[in-house]
């Protein structure tokens, strides 16, 4: 099982002394792509604070980390399943899990990036600050530049086994599942069920989103699912205490299998 998530636009402060080596990240295939939009960025921060944050999308209190971006190469590291924060990564409590489920954590977790393109949790990465949806003076569109390097090595990595796909939808753009890998694609829906006045009322609330989304991949880690097929998946997750509605029929050619997580309360 390959599953796909979102960074954070929080990050871990600190790290060791030991800077980034691009050659050393999961999938070695990118390190061209990433060093492509590493050198913008680096040299796009240092150049001109103001362009930089207004490129970046940065309010005026934000502007530490155009000083952090144009310092990269040298800034500390940490492995980016510490680097992460926010609600999905606190849920998903990477450091409190055991040896057997980091193990597969590390195997399974791809963390989706506008910098990176996708790195595993144990990755070694300085914090830094690109959202999905910016665009570079000279890169472009961030979602649509990362789609060709992305599309020549995730199918490989997703291997004959499920694919669970968590992305927002600015990293959904960097890849699509097409094919075999589309058919084998199962994304999650978290719904918030209320009942007001003898109705029940459905919604999309994203801190309910985000939390039961980093529950539910723990709960996979702890149990050592291996689910091979979106319906299994479904029963995994019924079994694990989850109320999961769908799929529903089958899923139009090209597309994942859309499930969705039904919760009452965080």
């Amino acid at each position: 099982m390959l599953v796909l998530l979102p960074p954070s636009e929080g990050k871990a402060e600190g790290g060791r002394d030991r800077p980034l080596e691009l050659a050393s990240l999961s999938l070695p295939e990118l390190t061209r792509a990433r060093e492509t939009v590493l050198d913008e960025l680096v040299a796009l921060s240092r150049a001109d604070e103001e362009k930089a944050r207004e490129v970046l999308g940065l309010s005026e209190g934000l502007r530490g980390e155009v000083a952090k971006n144009a310092g990269l190469r040298t800034a500390p590291t940490r492995p980016a399943g510490e680097l992460y924060t926010g609600v999905l990564y606190d849920a998903l409590d990477l450091g409190g899990l055991g040896a057997a489920a980091a193990g597969r954590a590390a195997r399974s977790l791809l963390v989706f990036s506008a910098l990176w393109g996708a790195v595993g949790t144990a990755d070694r990465i300085p914090s830094y600050r690109l959202s999905g949806g910016v665009k570079l003076p000279g890169t472009g569109p961030l979602g649509r530049y990362w789609r060709g390097p992305l599309e020549s090595v995730l199918p490989q990595a997703a291997g004959e086994g499920l694919v669970l796909d968590l992305r927002s939808s600015a990293y959904a753009a960097m890849w699509k599942p097409k094919g075999d890998t589309a058919r084998r694609t199962a994304s999650v829906r978290v719904v918030q069920s209320k009942t007001v006045d003898g109705v029940e009322k459905r919604s999309v609330v994203s801190h309910f989103n985000k939390a039961t989304k980093g529950r539910l991949v723990r709960a996979l880690l702890e149990e050592g699912a291996d689910p091979r097929t979106p319906e299994e998946l479904a029963g995994t997750l019924r079994d694990l205490g989850y109320v999961v509605e769908g799929p529903q029929g089958e899923p139009r050619p090209g597309t994942a299998t859309a499930l969705d997580v039904v919760v009452t309360e965080l």
